[in-house]
């Protein structure tokens, strides 16, 4: 174990850990996953409660998988998709800070867990426990976690998002 481990341990931990409270909170948290899902349809994302149950489940699947370093490059690629759907869905509109609710946090979350996928989950991880090596990484690792996390995001919005359409008078 290095400092280069152990920099990917807390990278890896901060990054899964945040999206893991962003999931759980969406099915403990305020309106639950009813107000959740009646969120996602007002956004356009059909059915919501469809949406809500994936979304939230994913974030903490993927991000606690992120966290340990659990296929890393298959987590990584479901923190794309997801910023890929919120950055489009809920963000574009905003501009790019956060301060205005842009899609700032979005391309930092995604952009952050390709790298974790391009460098590997590190020696301390599940993926060197089990596989023993944090392969695939390098190249192959960001093909997956971008590639995979891109058309996944974008397929989820071309099958799903159906906003509103808004009338001029």
């Amino acid at each position: 174990m290095n400092a280069y481990d152990v920099g990917l341990l807390l990278l890896r931990a901060c990054l899964g850990l945040t999206m893991a409270a962003h999931g759980y909170g969406k099915i403990f948290s305020g309106g639950r996953l009813t107000g959740t899902a009646a969120w996602f349809d007002s956004i356009g994302m059909k059915p919501g409660t469809l949406h809500a149950r994936l979304a939230a489940g994913c974030e903490v699947g993927f991000g606690i998988a992120l966290a340990v370093g659990l296929l890393t490059p298959v987590a990584a690629a479901g923190f794309v998709a997801l910023m890929v759907v919120a950055a489009w869905t809920v963000h574009r509109s905003n501009g790019f800070f956060i301060v205005g609710n842009g899609w700032e946090y979005n391309m930092v979350l995604a952009v952050a867990a390709i790298s974790v996928a391009t460098l590997g989950a590190g020696r301390i991880s599940i993926d060197r426990l089990l596989f023993g090596t944090d392969q695939p990484d390098g190249w192959i690792g960001l093909a997956i976690a971008a590639g995979l996390g891109a058309v996944s995001g974008i397929g989820q919005l071309a099958i799903f998002y159906r906003p509103q359409a808004t009338t001029v008078s």
